[in-house]
């Protein structure tokens, strides 16, 4: 990816950070798009020691019985972490322009993993960056208009990619309304059941193809 930005947008401090691409990229399925960078980059996913996202991301993931601790953790388990901003807001919102400008990064970033199955648009900035990919690609509104709260329970499919609009798990104001939280907990679940539902008629597949081969 050509980690770089030519934008330089007045609605947000101008950071353009980009985190390393994993590895191992064929390995990831399940990917999570959140809003921003934090206030300090230390507070990102990748960051040393317990960064905030990681730690509302964990909140969430270990109430699902995932005992994930580390950024790496998520990596190793083909889950990929992001956000639709490579700079932080100024304010509480930003200029559709700014994320349109972004989306071109992030189109970038997402196209490095070509076995994702799952994406989680966690926050409005995230569903907004993706339908400007999606139009982009593919002339197509992958996630309507509408409130989270009317859309989110909706099957939303393209180009063998299921999408989950969801509320963002690292704003600041994560945990103080419980109702969010418990709906990003049903949302990420449903995601994690397609995944697995996937790796397991994988493994049928390939115990079905080398007793075939067996049998020859």
């Amino acid at each position: 990816m050509n980690k770089t930005c030519d934008f330089n947008c007045s609605d947000v401090v101008i950071r353009k950070y980009f985190q390393e691409s994993p590895a191992k990229k064929d390995a990831i399925k399940l990917i999570l798009i959140s809003e921003a960078l934090p206030s300090k980059n230390e507070d990102y996913f990748d960051g040393k020691g317990e960064p905030q996202f990681l730690k509302n991301t964990n909140t969430i993931f270990n109430s699902l019985g995932y005992n994930y601790q580390t950024y790496s953790d998520y990596l190793n388990s083909g889950i990929y972490l992001t956000t639709a901003l490579k700079c932080a807001k100024k304010e509480y919102l930003v200029k559709s322009e700014t994320i349109r400008n972004c989306s071109l990064n992030l189109e970038k970033e997402l196209d490095e993993f070509v076995n994702k199955k799952v994406i989680m648009l966690m926050g409005d900035f995230a569903i907004k960056a993706m339908n400007y990919i999606w139009k982009r690609k593919f002339n197509e509104r992958v996630i309507p208009t509408g409130s989270t709260y009317k859309i989110r329970t909706g099957i939303f499919e393209s180009n063998g990619i299921r999408f989950f609009p969801s509320y963002t798990q690292t704003g600041e104001r994560f945990g103080l309304e419980k109702s969010k939280v418990e709906m990003i907990k049903e949302d990420v679940a449903a995601a994690l059941k397609i995944i697995e539902k996937q790796h397991e008629d994988e493994k049928l597949l390939e115990v079905s193809q080398s007793q075939v081969e067996k049998r020859k």
